[in-house]
Parts: structure tokens; sequence; C-alpha cells
């Protein structure tokens, strides 16, 4: 029996790309951003702790080059003669004179195993210098995918979460990195405070008309270390979670709405239980994708049934 595929996958992406295995390997070149360092807001976002998600071995402290190696030490142990994208994941990836970018991106694709960068930012800490220089990079043959933290599309959400950016911003960055032979992402989070589901709906609708090539989506999470963390402490009123099966749902109904040519990343990510406050579904990904995945099959939908062009 033949496979329907309901959605389009990264998985499915990456195997028909690069006809091998390729893992992301993560690095922390010790960037900051605009919302931490005073340049547009102090504090940085209020859900954000970058330990949720750094592997251990990610310190600003080691070479871009020691980190990769550390890295590819830990995968080898399980996958043997993969490849590798050097993923700059902490903070805001592209906030730094050009220069310094050239070093540090050039470090990472001189290693052997490596055969393209992913760079996580923000929409507005992308200069056109920077992005002529992606260009290049693209045009020499290294696969380059540069990541945008959407987040939301509400202003007013990002405002409250002291994002220090608006989804115009998100726009003119789309737009001025579109048709450079550069691969688009984006990262948005369901749940955020005061967004309703018709809200988060309407997420997918705006971002289906970005130029977009790749989206992440996950739940909002509470974790340690966080203003979040105080705000649900002091006002748990400000925020709405959904059980396990009303954020399937939800991921489903936003997967109807979606263009379907965008490529999905993932749809669920859950922080360590350490820094792990609330919710607590206790899934690893790939469980929730099967969930996802079993709901289209019950429910005979797949990515983008509702999709409509906009006039």
């Amino acid at each position: 029996m033949k496979t329907i595929n309901r959605y389009n996958s990264f998985s499915s992406f990456i195997r028909s790309k690069f006809n091998e295995r390729v893992q992301k390997v993560s690095i922390n070149a010790g960037f900051t951003c605009p919302n931490k360092d005073g340049t547009k807001g102090i504090g940085g976002c209020t859900y954000c702790n970058n330990n949720t998600f750094n592997p251990d071995y990610c310190k600003p402290i080691k070479s871009i080059s020691q980190q990769i190696d550390e890295g590819i030490e830990f995968f080898s142990k399980k996958y043997k003669g993969q490849k590798y994208l050097a993923y700059f994941q902490a903070f805001t990836n592209t906030y730094a004179p050009l220069s310094n970018l050239i070093e540090m991106y050039e470090e990472a694709l001189a290693h052997k195993d490596v055969i393209g960068l992913v760079i996580a930012t923000r929409p507005d800490s992308i200069k056109d210098e920077v992005l002529d220089y992606l260009e290049n990079l693209a045009a020499e043959g290294n696969f380059i995918k540069l990541e945008f933290g959407l987040e939301s599309t509400k202003n007013e959400t990002l405002e409250l979460i002291n994002r220090c950016q608006t989804h115009e911003e998100a726009i003119d960055a789309f737009f001025r990195a579109d048709g450079r032979g550069i691969h688009l992402g984006g990262h948005l989070i369901l749940g955020l405070p005061g967004e309703s589901r018709e809200d988060m709906l309407n997420h997918s609708r705006m971002i289906s008309e970005l130029p977009i090539n790749t989206l992440k989506i996950h739940h909002l999470q509470i974790v340690k270390h966080t203003m979040m963390a105080v705000q649900f402490k002091r006002t748990p009123e400000m925020f709405h979670f959904m059980s396990l099966d009303e954020y399937i749902e939800l991921v489903v109904d936003f997967i109807e709405l979606l263009n379907p040519k965008i490529i999905i990343e993932r749809f669920f990510s859950e922080s360590p239980a350490r820094l792990l406050i609330y919710p607590k579904y206790g899934l690893k990904n790939f469980e929730v994708n099967s969930l996802v995945e079993k709901r289209l099959v019950l429910r005979d939908t797949f990515q983008g049934r509702l999709f409509k062009i906009s006039e």
C-alpha cells in the first residue's frame, strides 16, 4: 500500500536534497540580541532561555571548529559517515559586523564534514550586506539556511513578550532575502499570552503569504530563569495552556490552512526536565509527530486543504 504524504516534511526534503543523512550540529558563537543589550530593549524575550536547546558542548569560549568536532563526536556514535550543517543557534547570529560573521561562518564551512550553514536570527537584524555575502556562499554550492524568529504575527503579542520587533519587519526581511538562493526558514510559538485559537490559525494564513521555505512550530513552554516564569508565578491568569489533544487538533487545523509548498520542520519541542516548569506533556518530538500524522489520517485531511491564495 502506498503511503500518502499528508504534509510537506523536512526529513523528506533533506533526503531529496542531499541523498544522504545530514545532521545539524549546534554552535554557540557568543552572540547577543538587540533586545538584550539595550539597542532595542533589555532583558530579552520573556520566554527565552537558550539553555533549553543548547547542547552541553556549546560554549562560546571554545572555537567554532572545536564545537563542531565535539558535536560530530556525539552524533557519530549513532550514525557513521553522515554530513553536517553548522547550526549557529544561540541568540541572534547575524548581529555582528560583517567581517566577524565572515570569519565565523567560513571557519565552520572549512570543516571537512560541513556542507552548509543554518543561521538563526531576528528579522530586524539582517543587513543587505550580510544577505549579499550569504547569497555568494549559496552560489558557491553551500547550503545556506536563514532561520528567522517570527514567534507571532500579532504586533500586540510581540510587544507583550518583549520581542522588540514587528511583523512588518519580518515581512521586509523575508522579501529582501528572497530570490538569493538562500533557504528561508521561520519559527513560530503557538499559545503565547493573549492569543486566541483564531489568532493562532491566522498565523498560518499570514505566514503562507511569505516567501518562506521551512517552518518550525511548537507550543509555549514556561521554563526556569525567564521573565515568563516570573509572570506565570505572579499572574497565571495571563496564560491559557492546551491539553495535548487540543494542541494536536490545533496543529492539524493549522496545517490545513498552510501553504502546501512550505516545509514543516517540527510540530513540537519539549525543554529539558530540569528547566521545564509547564506544561509537561512527557513526549518526544517523534511521538508528537506520530500523533499529528494519525490525526491527519483520522480526519482524512492534509497540508493546504483549506489554503487560499490572497487576492
